[in-house]
């Protein structure tokens, strides 16, 4: 005992991680629209749906993530260059708006303009590569020019049509600007002045363009346009509708004012959706969308359109290096699925990127042969062979999954429980990954906890991802979602169902003073709620336990105290009309579940997420809450951290924030937490047993939407974060900050790995 309260007092001290090293699988998440610098052939940047916008500059073997204080991504956020390579424009999408923003030191840094004319609501932006004082913003109807480098825009286009304005793309040459949209090409002779819709022919009413690409060699501009039904472009169409593709079109400006069709080897079932190339070369082009066998293409011209071939092998990985997706991966080519983003150096027809569904690829020679760029290349698979199913990958930084918790069974055995790739396991401590397992299917598993009992690991699984998330509340996005409780008896090898709800499970955990009691949190309209079963009798089967009051089938946390109690978070629930119900909070049960006392703050009814125990009050009275804030009436700002200190009969919200998801105490230093937000990034307090603690950003951690922290019950200086979209991080406490160095030896014996369980299971949030 006196090494043990000597080891809180030197930990009292602990320092934040200086910085946050991310670690997986690598990829698993949509990404948009690369773009290459012109003037560092290995400098890329990458947006991600998730938020980020990601840069490599060697190509891909390892990217950085812009972090979300300077810049946010999503499908639209396209790195626009111009002749400075420190001056960059690009889209920032935080706080649910689209707003131009731009970089004076190649993207390290970022600021919104000033002058937005799209308030807001921009759908495109591109900028002259040639200089610096042109580019252009468009909202869903107008195109916004301006030649003072972004200071002022003036309104030089409007349409009428329903479907808005799609720009496909841009291509400038002097004072001729060519923009080419579903409204026609557009097109400017006096430097951006004026635009009008040019006279061009060949293209039957019934088609609009969606992507458009132009070069200029010897004094001639060719054109290039990819078209689809006009009734499936609107503003911001992205790849994944490509189905609607309707053909390829060449025109050579000032030889013809038609379009002449260009699909000589464009096989039946694919559908081109993007095309791009390089600024001088008007003979090279590539095409790249999709096909009716749900992989993506990519076609290459070398003669200006007369004849397209096929780039991409997708069968056999023929030319191909791959990660875990290939054919005969871990994923086949079909999770790929299409190009949601391509790119062309605009100085080297060579240089080609294109990414999807989970992953992005490159090519160095013209589509000859390509590479993948989201594992570390000492992981990657040669081409032309199948990629074998189960290996083992370290990620480089490309990481854009969520992750929901993590499961130690040992200091080298993790499974990390994640949305859309299921799940990843660690043997090594994890430093490396992979799909090793069996048994478990669904889209998601949202917790696994290894059982104190009988050593196995229990997991909740779900085919609806994302519960709980603002999109993910109502009961017809929830209720026809399918979900089980698994088990594994070998680390997380191999999964067998335990119980098939048929409806979503999102919770699993079990009673530490009787391990054989699980507890399961099953989320449907009328049959969620909160179930028990016991290992010992296991012919009883699955007990539902009676419905606290108010709530309607949203259960999320379960915490079993010492004494026996239940305490359970029920999270928000919409109505079909979109409106919260007041049936969230917490919930505490001292006969077992037969009832439930509501020890809800009025502020939380409508959206309250983790239950936080805090592992240094013995009695077990003291509890902390996250909870988000809606929108739109009642739920308005109701979000941030709450405390009780007499098992929820009293509360008082202690963090004023907007939308907190969690909070993680030091199982070692009762003064120290970690909280976790969904737009604010992650945040520490020092003094958390003050009555007043001051709370501060954690600004090295570079990602918005943190989910929940984690310490490494054997390493005691490692702390885990997942996060909403960005894979897992890992902080790391330098060892003197905690022990001096001559007890870091006793310290790997103690505490033994029981007493580390027993102290984790307390932190409800910790496996």
């Amino acid at each position: 005992m006196r090494f043990f309260m000597c080891f809180l007092a030197c930990c009292s001290m602990a320092q934040v991680p200086t910085e946050w090293r991310s670690v997986g699988v690598g990829g698993g998440g949509s990404l948009f629209s690369p773009s290459f610098s012109p003037h560092n052939s290995s400098e890329l940047f990458l947006a991600c749906d998730m938020s980020e916008l990601f840069k490599t500059d060697n190509l891909g073997l390892t990217w950085e993530m812009i972090p979300f204080s300077q810049i946010q991504g999503n499908r639209p956020t396209e790195v626009a260059f111009t002749s400075n390579p420190n001056l960059l424009f690009s889209l920032d999408t935080r706080a649910d708006l689209t707003r131009p923003s731009q970089s004076t030191d190649g993207g390290t840094t970022w600021s919104l303009l000033a002058a937005d004319p799209t308030s807001g609501e921009a759908f495109s932006l591109k900028a002259d590569p040639s200089r610096t004082d042109r580019l252009f913003v468009t909202d869903y109807v107008s195109l916004y020019f301006s030649n003072d480098g972004g200071t002022s825009f003036n309104n030089r286009f409007t349409t009428g049509d329903g479907a808005g304005l799609h720009v496909g793309g841009a291509f400038f040459d002097g004072d001729d600007i060519y923009v080419g949209s579903n409204q026609g090409v557009l097109v400017s002779n006096d430097g951006g002045l004026s635009f009008a819709a040019a006279g061009f022919t060949g293209i039957p009413g019934s088609e609009a363009i969606v992507s458009f690409s132009a070069a200029k060699e010897g004094g001639q501009v060719r054109l290039f346009a990819v078209t689809m039904a006009r009734g499936d472009v609107y503003a911001g169409v992205a790849g994944d509708d490509h189905w609607g593709y309707a053909s390829v079109y060449r025109l050579d400006v000032g030889v013809t004012t038609a379009w002449t069709v260009s699909t000589t080897g464009i096989i039946a079932g694919d559908h081109p959706f993007f095309v791009r190339g390089p600024l001088a070369d008007i003979d090279i082009a590539y095409l790249a969308g999709g096909n009716a066998s749900g992989v993506p293409i990519i076609y290459r011209t070398l003669d200006g359109g007369q004849n397209w071939t096929q780039m991409l092998q997708t069968q056999d990985n023929n030319n191909i290096s791959t990660g875990w997706c290939g054919d005969g991966g871990d994923r086949g080519w079909g999770y790929a699925e299409i190009v949601f983003g391509f790119d062309v150096a605009d100085q080297d027809a060579n240089l080609l990127a294109f990414s999807d569904f989970g992953f992005l690829h490159l090519s160095d020679d013209g589509g000859v042969s390509w590479r993948q760029t989201y594992v570390d290349p000492s992981s990657a698979n040669p081409a032309g062979s199948s990629t074998p199913p189960g290996q083992y990958y370290q990620g480089n930084g490309l990481e854009n999954t969520s992750v929901w918790g993590l499961c130690w069974s040992s200091a080298d055995d993790i499974f990390a429980s994640f949305t859309d790739i299921r799940g990843i396991r660690s043997q090594d401590g994890g430093d490396s990954w992979s799909f090793d397992y069996s048994g478990h299917t669904l889209n998601t598993m949202y917790r696994a906890e290894r059982n104190a009992g009988n050593g196995f690991i229990y997991a909740a699984t779900s085919s609806v991802h994302d519960l709980y998330q603002t999109p993910y509340l109502q009961d017809s996005r929830i209720d026809g979602g399918d979900g089980s409780v698994l088990q594994s008896q070998d680390n997380g090898a191999t999964w067998t169902t335990l119980h098939d709800f048929n409806h979503p499970v999102i919770w699993v955990t079990s009673d530490p003073s009787q391990p054989a009691l699980l507890f399961a949190a099953v989320v449907h309209g009328t049959d969620g709620d909160i179930y028990q079963y016991n290992i010992n009798n296991p012919g009883a089967g699955w007990s539902r336990l009676a419905s606290p009051p108010r709530t309607e089938g949203h259960p999320f946390n379960i915490c079993v105290l010492n004494d026996g109690t239940l305490v359970a978070s029920y999270c928000a629930r919409r109505s079909a009309g979109g409106a919260f119900t007041a049936s969230s909070g917490v919930f505490v049960s001292t006969d077992g579940g037969a009832s439930w006392l509501d020890r809800t703050d009025p502020d939380m009814v409508y959206y309250t997420k983790d239950i936080i125990i805090d592992p240094h009050d013995v009695t077990q009275n003291t509890w902390y809450a996250g909870v988000w804030s809606g929108w739109g009436g009642p739920p308005n700002n109701k979000g941030g951290l709450y405390k009780t200190s007499d098992r929820g009969q009293t509360w008082q919200r202690i963090l004023d924030s907007d939308r907190i998801s969690s909070a993680t105490i030091d199982p070692l230093d009762g003064a120290r937490v970690y909280v976790t937000s969904e737009t604010e990034g992650l945040w520490t307090s020092a003094n958390f047993t003050d009555p007043a603690p001051i709370f501060e950003p954690v600004l090295n951690y570079p990602f918005r939407q943190p989910e929940r922290v984690f310490f490494n019950p054997y390493d005691n200086n490692e702390i885990w974060v997942t996060s909403f979209g960005n894979g897992l991080r890992i902080g790391r406490i330098p060892d003197g900050d905690c022990l001096g160095a001559a007890y870091q030896s006793d310290l790997a014996a103690w505490p033994s790995p029981d007493v580390l369980a027993l102290i984790a299971h307390v932190n409800c949030m910790v496996p």
